[in-house]
């Protein structure tokens, strides 16, 4: 189990992506990430869905495939440096929490969010997806992706990289994910793959009532 702050565990992110952003701005995504993604833009178009919010931009790879096919992109990140990169390829984005989104209620008409509710405690679980919920409209799809595992566990993870910090990690069970992702919508979508040692990727689509 943790023991930092909310605070401390925030400090620490900011510290290791701003330290990380120019390799993982090289990096290439994931295959089935990348089929996910065209498989979501598939969706938004059938739904004729203008604008998405994704929160975890990073530096702005996903959010450029989004912006190349033609939707009104808004990118949010913990990191400064992660904005910033995200800025420079000509997107819009700021830096904000998943806890308090600067955004009005039924703003944006999709959802994006991966890789990022993983670094969220259990106990902000619930407040995070409310919080990314209260800013999508009504029906809207809202695509996450995280790791997990058989058994779920909080930690401190340093990586070796020598990027910063430890990482917190909220690793979560697939019953557990749904259950919680169920609170806050209809899950219409759930599938998963493997990763590495025991993790596997968690793929879902939830839809806002």
């Amino acid at each position: 189990m943790h023991r930092l702050s909310r605070a401390q565990r925030e400090a620490d992110l900011i510290a290791y992506y701003d330290n990380e952003i120019r390799q993982r701005a090289t990096r290439e995504l994931p295959p089935p990430r990348v089929l996910r993604r065209a498989e979501y833009l598939d969706l938004l178009r059938r739904e004729s869905i203008a604008e998405l919010l994704e929160i975890g931009c990073g530096p702005g790879r996903d959010g450029i495939a989004f912006a190349d096919a033609g939707l009104i992109y808004t990118g949010v990140d913990l990191a400064p440096q992660s904005v910033a990169t995200t800025r420079s390829l000509g997107l819009d984005a700021c830096q904000a929490s998943v806890l308090q989104l600067p955004f009005e209620d039924a703003s944006f008409g999709a959802g994006w969010t991966m890789s990022t509710l993983l670094h969220v405690a259990d106990a902000d679980l619930d407040r995070a997806l409310a919080e990314i919920v209260r800013v999508l409209r009504p029906g809207a799809p809202l695509a996450i992706g995280l790791w997990g595992d058989q058994h779920g566990s909080e930690q401190q993870w340093d990586d070796g990289s020598g990027h910063g910090p430890a990482r917190f990690f909220s690793i979560r069970t697939d019953t557990a994910l749904k259950t919680a992702l169920e609170r806050h919508g209809t899950l219409e979508r759930w599938l998963t793959w493997p990763g590495a040692d025991s993790w596997h990727y968690q793929w879902a689509i939830l839809r806002r009532g």
